[in-house]
């Protein structure tokens, strides 16, 4: 049994470096009956799925229009070119699927398919009947254990619904596209909302991680599927220590410009980087969270409040603000400093009178000052 992380004097969480698996063998087959998927959901996620969800009707059209056209003419794509698993054909990569949909209580189980490509992606496609794609070199570059990582992350997908919210999310940018590019700053309008919505997108991925290690509960076999989305197979030349490492380095930069950088590079990805799925995965399983799910406590599927936009909102802003204070960059630590000082200015209204509120605002306001200073450089 692998001992949990250790940190070094640098500030890095370590992993053991010897090989076996962390979690024990109930662990590793244990079910989860009616499990919902806000049990694993990245807070920025569970905000926007708790959003969508209250416009029942507008997801329902796009089911229904999806579902009859898109859908059906992907899946025909995948008949004529690919190989749909079975038992007979990639009996074993379907036997993975089978698993990870029966630990997460998924049914229908999805279909899969597998196609010709050199590089090694899996997808999940459509939103009546999900089914799931995997490309021929998937099968070359990830192990057994960690193509299950890989299809379970997949699951977790299709439980969330992430397919049908990602679809409307892009019908609703077309139609904002067509609305305010006639109007004065239409242009930035846009690419602000595309922004935010490639941000949800990106946090949909940690939330798949994470059903991911719910239905494995084998992080080792994780962290090595993730180290090989960056670096290629030849894992045994590559050191999981090392990559926290290297995560360190990419998340404190050297200075505010690397700041900007790191900001402009992530806004046109889809996917988190390998480096910055690790290091969350990893917190994850830390976390009281992911121990109460193991011990069989957690929210169950169409229970009361199971999706609530206030709560969820609120939970989407406290992990921001978590992430900030926590993080090395310089520019997101400004920038927690920023939304601290701001949340205590609007929460000053109470019981205070109105000299001791203005006080208090006024160190708010100073507090605010100093962040963007920091940010921008004092005034001075």
């Amino acid at each position: 049994m692998i001992r949990p992380p250790k940190r070094s004097s640098s500030g890095v969480y370590l992993a053991a470096r010897t090989r076996s698996v962390y979690h024990g063998d109930m662990e590793k087959t244990r079910k989860f009956p009616g499990i919902s998927p806000t049990a694993w959901e990245h807070p920025a996620d569970r905000a926007a799925l708790a959003a969508f969800t209250s416009i029942p009707i507008a997801g329902d059209l796009v089911r229904k229009i999806v579902g009859s056209t898109t859908e059906r003419s992907l899946r025909l794509a995948m008949l004529a070119n690919a190989a749909r698993a079975s038992e007979s054909q990639f009996s074993k990569t379907r036997a993975l699927v089978v698993e990870a949909a029966e630990r997460l209580d998924l049914s229908p189980v999805p279909e899969l398919f597998v196609m010709l490509s050199p590089s090694p992606m899996a997808m999940t496609l459509g939103v009546e009947k999900p089914f799931i794609v995997l490309s021929s070199s998937a099968l070359d570059i990830w192990s057994e254990d960690e193509l299950a990582c890989v299809i379970a992350h997949e699951v977790g997908h299709v439980l969330s619904g992430h397919a049908v919210y990602k679809t409307l999310l892009a019908l609703l940018v077309r139609a904002s596209a067509t609305l305010l590019s006639s109007m004065p700053l239409g242009g930035a309008a846009i690419a602000a909302a595309t922004a935010a919505l490639r941000e949800w997108d990106r946090k949909s991925e940690l939330s798949a991680d994470r059903a991911s290690l719910v239905a494995t509960a084998d992080s080792p076999a994780l962290l090595r599927a993730l180290m090989k989305t960056a670096a290629g197979p030849r894992v045994a030349e590559m050191d999981v220590n090392e990559f926290f490492r290297q995560a360190l380095d990419y998340e404190k930069g050297e200075g505010g410009l690397d700041s900007i950088y790191k900001l402009i590079d992530v806004l046109g990805e889809s996917h988190p980087y390998p480096v910055t799925r690790m290091a969350d995965i990893q917190e994850w399983e830390k976390s009281a969270a992911y121990r109460a799910i193991l011990a069989g406590d957690y929210p169950r599927r169409g229970t009361e409040g199971e999706r609530d936009a206030e709560r969820d909102f609120a939970g989407a802003r406290e992990s921001y603000q978590g992430e900030f204070r926590s993080s090395a960059d310089p520019l997101a630590q400004a920038a927690g400093k920023v939304m601290d000082a701001i949340g205590g200015l609007f929460g000053t209204a109470g019981a205070q009178d109105v000299d001791s509120r203005s006080e208090e605002e006024g160190r708010r306001r100073g507090s605010i000052e100093d962040a963007i200073d920091e940010i921008f450089g004092s005034k001075n």
